[in-house]
């Protein structure tokens, strides 16, 4: 299977993305698929893009080992897994993806957050909500996401999409090339009716990211292999509910 680049050199592409195609035919889930490869192939396209003018032939798989901290330095039990939660605004479920993690994975995850076009301010609602809930908001900025693709930036080794229309976008090119999955979640600022009817939607929001979170925070990331790791996180942006359970498979 192979997809062509913007320099039209057709490049093969990866196993792991290869496997996703057939799984999702055999189940039918084509909406599900669609959105996995985008928010998967896009940054690996962009990726291969960008290296192959620099880097010479027969080095790749070397050079990725080399550069993916994932990979290199998963038997390093003191460093903890850098995540990125991508949306298009960075204002309300990144934001508060964020929090979760942060807050359910104290040395394990360092969670960020980020958006394509970031809306300059963290949502209201989405503040209320997390000081309800006991989190510490005053570190919170709505933030481009091209912070996390400069020199310097924290090498990822997550990226999550919880947006339909971050799945979508070309993303940059992420220092530590972090393993993608979309987790899609309904947008609470666009709801409408009254300020009962908004908080509840931000509630929803953040009960499908917390239900999601707490499985991925209990994946025993360092005895997983890179392709089961890969199906864990595709299936858990497929959950509808929390009986998934973390343990599950291991």
């Amino acid at each position: 299977m192979r997809a062509t680049g913007s320099t039209g050199r057709c490049v093969r592409l990866p196993y792991s993305v290869r496997r996703a195609v057939i799984e999702q035919c055999c189940s039918g889930d084509l909406t599900y698929l669609l959105l996995q490869i985008k928010s998967s192939a896009c940054c690996w396209l962009s990726s291969v893009q960008r290296r192959s003018s620099s880097t010479p032939p027969g080095s790749e798989g070397s050079q990725q080992l080399q550069n993916n901290p994932s990979l290199r330095d998963r038997a390093v039990p003191d460093q903890p897994f850098n995540a990125l939660f991508l949306c298009t605004g960075n204002s309300a479920r990144s934001i508060m993806a964020e929090a979760i993690l942060n807050k359910l994975g104290p040395g394990k995850f360092r969670a960020y957050s980020a958006g394509s076009q970031p809306k300059g301010q963290v949502h209201p609602e989405a503040l209320r909500l997390l000081q309800s809930l006991g989190y510490d908001t005053s570190g919170f900025r709505s933030k481009s996401w091209h912070e996390f693709a400069r020199p310097g930036a924290p090498s990822l080794d997550f990226a999550f999409t919880v947006c339909d229309n971050a799945a979508g976008e070309t993303c940059p090119v992420w220092p530590g090339q972090p393993m993608t999955a979309h987790w899609g979640v309904p947008d609470p600022a666009e709801a409408k009716g009254s300020e009962a009817e908004i908080a509840l939607a931000f509630k929803d929001a953040y009960r499908m990211l917390h239900q999601r979170i707490a499985i991925f925070a209990a994946l025993p990331l360092r005895s997983l292999d890179q392709l089961t790791l890969q199906s864990r996180l595709r299936e858990i942006g497929r959950m509808t509910n929390a009986t998934a359970k973390a343990s599950e498979g291991a």
